[in-house]
């Protein structure tokens, strides 16, 4: 059955291939226009040379190419999205609105304010699940309730995707194409980056279908080796895909589909299994936070919300160390420095990063994720404010507040030889890999023999992990008091 004319909104999902927006839109509409908006409401705090933002603008013509050549075209435009699509649908005549559903809460009160405009004009907002696999309560206990605990959600989830294989079905486009609205002989260039606001450059990574294409087909000739490589910084062993699926450059499904033969046939070994468990945390971590919005602001239990983080000029010292990758320790220095050149982390290191600063300076975790979601190119809300509550302890199934990271010993363990902590800290290059995971217990002669003065060249540590360590546990004591 088809309507009149219908508008698809990208803006998570900036492909033309396995689309549920589009490819709904498609079948059910005489003409398909398409458009995305650089909206303002998340612009406008960034910084201007936002690599992010350099990366949706690269993809976005990497979608317009593709739009075009199954006949239609991207209309992009700047401003409240809130305002432009209500405007935009009724310039354009459109019965419906298509979009992928989006579960953040900030996202929710735009979408909710959208769909009352275009009430207004007599026109619909439909929304079809495309960023994750089993949405909202599609996952539940056999009481009828949410999973808060990983693995027994991880077990429910594959056995509702044995039970609904269909789940994993593709979205076809192409051959709804005739559908699309055909570009008009005078249709403007896409906008500059500079046209917005921001500063020209290159994408940190890959951009568009093509580049996580390119990088998926990399990622399945080394997945078999995943379990292991995943855990080492200095390898390459990560898909390196996380900004592709937060953009929706790739599908989800066409990931899952593929990790999931991989891992049935064995060509994949144990890593496409352990692979396709980071891909459940992901829908774990969105069904989290939809469920529970209050973690944006405050911890998951509520009870650690009495826990008193350190403050005031010093605490605000030890933040900023933190961020600029200058506490003395080398591995949460490099892990720091990679990110801040780059907007890439290891995920082994956002733990270590994360735990260091919450577990030894005492600074609270939300100090630390609102600066990942500064920097991090894969940045979105769910899955870093999970693993920063994981991280500090205070999460759906977290780590336990007892146990705590030992930022050396992580060191030793997963970059033992120190080449991962010399390809970003240079001044340490000379040092050993016996000498390089804790250069404050080096003898001054023999750092000096190597080029490095502390307090000069590298930093001395900001704290004493053993000492640190007991003012966490003195810290989180007060949770046993109103538990």
């Amino acid at each position: 059955m088809t309507t009149s004319n219908s508008l698809v909104w990208f803006r998570r999902d900036l492909r033309a291939f396995d689309h549920a927006a589009l490819q709904h839109a498609l079948a059910s509409s005489s003409r398909v226009d398409c458009a995305f908006v650089y909206d303002t409401d998340i612009l406008d705090p960034l910084p201007r040379d936002d690599r992010r933002v350099r990366f949706i603008h690269a993809s976005l013509a990497s979608l317009d190419a593709e739009l075009r050549r199954l006949g239609g075209y991207l209309i992009v435009r700047h401003g409240r999205a809130v305002d432009v699509i209500p405007a935009l649908a009724s310039e354009l005549g459109v019965a419906a609105v298509h979009v992928g559903t989006d579960y953040e809460p900030a996202a929710i009160e735009r979408d909710a304010l959208v769909e009352e405009r275009l009430s207004a004009q007599g026109r619909l907002l439909l929304s079809h699940k495309d960023q994750v696999i089993f949405e909202k309560d599609e996952v539940l206990t056999l009481a009828g309730q949410p999973f808060s605990v990983f693995t027994p959600y991880k077990n429910a989830w594959l056995k509702r995707l044995a039970a609904r294989p269909e789940t994993l079905a593709a979205y076809p486009v192409d051959a709804y194409a005739h559908a699309f609205a055909p570009p008009p002989a005078s249709a403007p260039a896409l906008p500059a980056l500079a046209d917005i606001g921001f500063e020209d450059g290159e994408p940190p990574l890959p951009a568009g279908m093509e580049g996580a294409e390119a990088l998926f087909e990399r990622f399945v000739d080394a997945m078999r080796d995943y379990g292991r490589a995943r855990d080492f910084p200095a390898e390459d062993g990560t898909s390196r895909l996380s900004a592709h699926l937060r953009f929706g450059t790739t599908s989800v499904r066409h990931l899952v589909r593929t990790a999931q033969q991989l891992a049935l046939s064995g060509a994949g070994g144990t890593g496409a299994s352990t692979w396709l468990s980071q891909l459940i945390w992901r829908d774990f971590y969105a069904m989290i936070l939809y469920r529970h919005p209050h973690m944006v602001a405050r911890c998951f239990r509520p009870a650690f919300d009495a826990i008193e983080w350190e403050s005031g000029p010093e605490a605000d010292a030890l933040f900023a160390a933190w961020c600029e990758g200058r506490t003395g320790y080398p591995l949460v220095d490099a892990a720091m420095t990679q990110l801040n050149r780059t907007g890439f982390m290891h995920n082994r290191l956002r733990m270590v990063t994360a735990s260091f600063l919450v577990k030894d300076l005492g600074i609270d975790w939300r100090r630390g994720e609102r600066y990942f979601a500064l920097r991090l190119n894969d940045y979105e809300l769910a899955s870093n404010n999970g693993g920063w509550q994981w991280a500090a302890s205070t999460g759906c199934d977290a780590q336990p507040w007892f146990r705590i990271f030992n930022p050396v010993t992580q060191s030793q363990r997963f970059d033992a030889h120190g080449e991962f902590i010399r390809s970003q800290l240079p001044q340490l290059e000379r040092l050993g890999a016996k000498e390089i995971h804790a250069p404050w217990l080096v003898p001054p002669e023999l750092l000096a023999e190597k080029g490095v003065v502390l307090g000069v060249d590298y930093p001395a540590p900001l704290v004493d992990h053993d000492a640190a360590r007991k003012r966490t546990l003195e810290r989180f004591a007060v949770v046993k008091k109103v538990q």
